[in-house]
C-alpha cells in the first residue's frame, strides 16, 4: 500500500476475507541494494471469500467521537491526535475500567486523551459517569473523486484511517501507490484541523502478502521499525492500524506465511512501541477469532498483544458472500438464534471470543460495514416456504453461474454500497424499501435483506435500523466503539448516526 517510498494501495474488497483452506508460502530471499527482500510463491492453492471491491476491502478504523458539552455538540478543544474523546452527553453502565497500559519500556501507554487523563474505558471515569469510545472509518484513498477527505464527518469522529500503505518485497519500502498517496498530507491536516486522530492502515487484503517476511527475523523486524517510524514522520502521523490478513493463516492466496507469524508480530510491536511518541496510538484490524496460533487454529492467549497495541477492530462483515453455499447475512450481529449450520461468526460471537483470549473489552471495537453483498436469486428460492411468497429467506440458495452486479464503485463482486443501494433503485432516499423490491429485517442476524424482483437480485447488507443494534450492543457490552469500513459508502451519514445514537452519542455534531 505505501512503500516508503510509498506506493501501492491493498484494493481489498470491502469485507474480510476467512480462508478456508491454510496455504503454505515459501520465501526466497535476494539482496537489493544492500537491502534483503522477499519474493512469495504459493505451493497449496487457497479457497477463499473475497471482498473484493476493487475499492479494496479497507480494514476497519476506529474513530470515537466525541461531544465536548452535555447538549450534544461535538466541537472539540482537545489537541490534535486524542484518539478518544469524552463525550459529555452519555452516562454510560457500569463496565470495565481501562487506565492506561504499562509497556515494557516501563512506561505508561495513555489509551485515550491527548491530555494525558486516564480515563478511557467505557464507564472508567473518577466518577464513573462518562466514557469515551472510538468512533472511526477508513477512508479509502482510491475513491477520492467521488468522495474527497473534504466529504468526512469529521466532527462524528475521533479518528480516521488511510487505507493503505502496503507490504512489499522490499521490508524498507511501504507503497500508497494504489490510494493517491498525494492526497496523504492533505488527508492529515484535515484531520489536525478538527482534532481527530490522523491514521494509516498498513496491509489490508491486497496488502499483506510480506506482512509474515517484514517481521519474520529480528534483522526485518528492527528494518520495519524503521519503516514504519519514518512514514509516521514524513506524513505527521497519530496512529498506525495493522491490517495483516492473517497472520498464521493464508489470505488473499499469495501471502508469505508462518507458523511464528503471530509470535514474531508480538516481537515486531515490542520493538515499535518504545520507537513512537508516549501517546502514539496502535490499533489492529483482525478476523473474527483471534490470530492463529502455530498449529494454524485461533490462539487462546494473545493477552499480551494488550500491552502494545490500544485497541483491536474485529472486522465482522463478509461472513457471508457469493463464496458461501447459500445467501447469508454479511455482517451479522448475532448468529446463535440462525440454523447450526448458519453459525459460522458474528459480532456477538467473536467480541467473547477476542475477550476469552486475554483481551479486555475496552480494548476491542466491533467492525461495521457500510456495504453488502448481493446473489442472483430465482424468484422461486428467494421465499421462505410456507410464506407463501412473502418473506424473504435468509438462508436461500443463489446461482453461482450468474455473477451479480455490484455499484459504481464495485469490480465485479456484487458488493453495493448503501448510497449504492439508493442509486441502484433498491431503496429510497429515506432508506425505505423502493418500488419492486421486497424488504426484510432478519431479527436473528439483525441485518436487513432487499430483493428486486425484476433482476433477481438479493443484497445482504446494513441499513439504519441495524447500524442502531450494533450501536446500542456496543454500549451494552461494554466495548470500546465501533469502525466503519468504509466513510464513503455511507449516504448522509445515515449509518454513521444511526451507531452513534445506538450508543448515545450526539448526531448532530458539525449542524
Amino acid at each position: 500500500m505505501h512503500i516508503l517510498t510509498l506506493g501501492l494501495v491493498t484494493l481489498f474488497s470491502l469485507g474480510r476475507v476467512q480462508a478456508s483452506n491454510n496455504s503454505t508460502t515459501v520465501a526466497s530471499t535476494s539482496t537489493v541494494a544492500g537491502t534483503t527482500t522477499a519474493t512469495a510463491a504459493t505451493t497449496t492453492a487457497t479457497t477463499f471469500r473475497t471482498r473484493t471491491r476493487t475499492r479494496t476491502r479497507t480494514t476497519s478504523a476506529t474513530t470515537t467521537t466525541a461531544t465536548a458539552v452535555a447538549t450534544g455538540a461535538c466541537k472539540r478543544s482537545t489537541p490534535p491526535r486524542v484518539l478518544t474523546h469524552r463525550d459529555l452527553s452519555y452516562r454510560p453502565p457500569h463496565h470495565h475500567t481501562g487506565n492506561g497500559t504499562t509497556h515494557g519500556n516501563g512506561t505508561t501507554h495513555d489509551h485515550g486523551h491527548g491530555d494525558g487523563s486516564n480515563s478511557t474505558a467505557p464507564g472508567n471515569s473518577p466518577e464513573s459517569s462518562y466514557v469515551d469510545y472510538v468512533a472511526s472509518t477508513w477512508y479509502a484513498g482510491w475513491h477520492a473523486q467521488d468522495f474527497p477527505p473534504e466529504s468526512l464527518a469529521w466532527d462524528k469522529y475521533t479518528s480516521v484511517t488511510y487505507a493503505f500503505a502496503e507490504t512489499t518485497p522490499n521490508v524498507a519500502e511501504l507503497s500508497i501507490a494504489a490510494s493517491e498517496e498525494s492526497l496523504l498530507s492533505k488527508f492529515v491536516s484535515l484531520a489536525h484541523q478538527h482534532n481527530v486522530t490522523a491514521a494509516v492502515s498498513i496491509g489490508g487484503w491486497t496488502g499483506s502478502r510480506y506482512y509474515s517476511w517484514a517481521v519474520g527475523n529480528a534483522a526485518n523486524r528492527t528494518t520495519f521499525v524503521k519503516t514504519v517510524t519514518s512514514l509516521v514522520s514524513k506524513y505527521k502521523l497519530d496512529a498506525i492500524d495493522f491490517d495483516w490478513e492473517y497472520p498464521g493463516t493464508q489470505g488473499i492466496g499469495n501471502n508469505i506465511v508462518s507458523p511464528n507469524d503471530t509470535s514474531n508480530f508480538l516481537e515486531f510491536l515490542k520493538l515499535l512501541r518504545p520507537a513512537l511518541p508516549p501517546k502514539f496510538v496502535l490499533t489492529a484490524a483482525v478476523s473474527m477469532t483471534p490470530f492463529a496460533g502455530p498449529n494454524g487454529n485461533p490462539s487462546k492467549n494473545v493477552s499480551d498483544f494488550a500491552k502494545y497495541l490500544d485497541y483491536i477492530a474485529i472486522m465482522n462483515y463478509d461472513v457471508w458472500g457469493t463464496w458461501s453455499p447459500t445467501t447469508g447475512p454479511n455482517a451479522p450481529l448475532d448468529d446463535s438464534c440462525a440454523p447450526k449450520s448458519a453459525q459460522i461468526g458474528s459480532g456477538v460471537s467473536s467480541v467473547k471470543a477476542w475477550t476469552a483470549a486475554g483481551i479486555p473489552a475496552h480494548q476491542v471495537v466491533l467492525g461495521v460495514a457500510s456495504y453488502g453483498h448481493s446473489f442472483t436469486v430465482r424468484q422461486k428460492d428467494a421465499y421462505e416456504k410456507g410464506a407463501k411468497n412473502t418473506t424473504l429467506a435468509s438462508y436461500a440458495p443463489y446461482d453461482a453461474n450468474a455473477q451479480p452486479r455490484g455499484d459504481r464503485w464495485d469490480d465485479e463482486s456484487g458488493n453495493w454500497d448503501y448510497f449504492g443501494l439508493i442509486e441502484g433503485g433498491f431503496l429510497n432516499k429515506d432508506g425505505s424499501v423502493a418500488p419492486e423490491n421486497v424488504y426484510k429485517f432478519d431479527n436473528c442476524s439483525q441485518t436487513p435483506y432487499v430483493y428486486n424482483t425484476t433482476s433477481e437480485l438479493m443484497v445482504a447488507y446494513d441499513d439504519a435500523k441495524s447500524f442502531a443494534a450494533k450501536g446500542k450492543f456496543i454500549k451494552s457490552s461494554g466495548i470500546r466503539g465501533f469502525a466503519m469500513w468504509e466513510a464513503g459508502g455511507d449516504y448522509k451519514e445515515v449509518l454513521l448516526d444511526a451507531i452513534r445514537g445506538g450508543i448515545g452519542l450526539s448526531t448532530q455534531c458539525g449542524k
